[in-house]
């Protein structure tokens, strides 16, 4: 009865240990998971789908193959006598092609810049606007040293001209 009693005794009952604590996360992580995962039948069903498309893949492949041999070896002699046709119409279909691949993508490459552009001179701070601002900064500053370091040392050697031809 003293026991009961005891504080001690109480916060001993009302406690778990550490070691049950530890494990009651761990159970029931594994129980999610076994709860979610497929059950035989399931995974069976899922390996004989995987195997049945994996064998009609590779069926379909072998009579790809084989009839781009078969027609490779039948039309060969027709490819070799008409060639001198074919390659210039094949040069001349590439070159037209690359020429409008180019002009579609510097259309696309001016539309995105005056897009930018018209951001910029609107003040919208389109990305990168920032930078364009930091540089023309540079430079107006860079273009301010040269001008005041011309017209401080411009006097000077305009004077040493002078010196040099007193005539002039």
């Amino acid at each position: 009865m003293a026991e009961r009693n005891n504080p001690t005794h109480q916060q001993q009952q009302q406690r778990p240990s550490r070691a049950n604590r530890t494990v009651v996360p761990s159970s029931t992580f594994l129980q999610k998971i076994q709860s979610h995962a497929p059950n035989t039948t399931q995974f069976l069903g899922f390996l004989l789908l995987f195997f049945v498309s994996a064998a009609t893949l590779l069926i379909l492949t072998g009579l790809t193959l084989t009839a781009a041999v078969f027609g490779l070896v039948c039309f060969m002699p027709v490819i070799v006598v008409s060639s001198p046709v074919w390659f210039p119409i094949c040069t001349f279909l590439f070159l037209t092609a690359v020429g409008f691949l180019s002009v579609c993508g510097f259309g696309v490459a001016v539309a995105a810049g005056s897009t930018w552009m018209y951001r910029y001179f609107r003040g919208m701070h389109p990305p990168g606007s920032d930078r364009v601002d930091s540089a023309r900064t540079r430079i107006y500053d860079t273009a301010s040293h040269v001008k005041d370091y011309a017209m401080e040392y411009g006097g000077y050697l305009q004077s040493k001209v002078k010196d040099a031809a007193p005539g002039a």
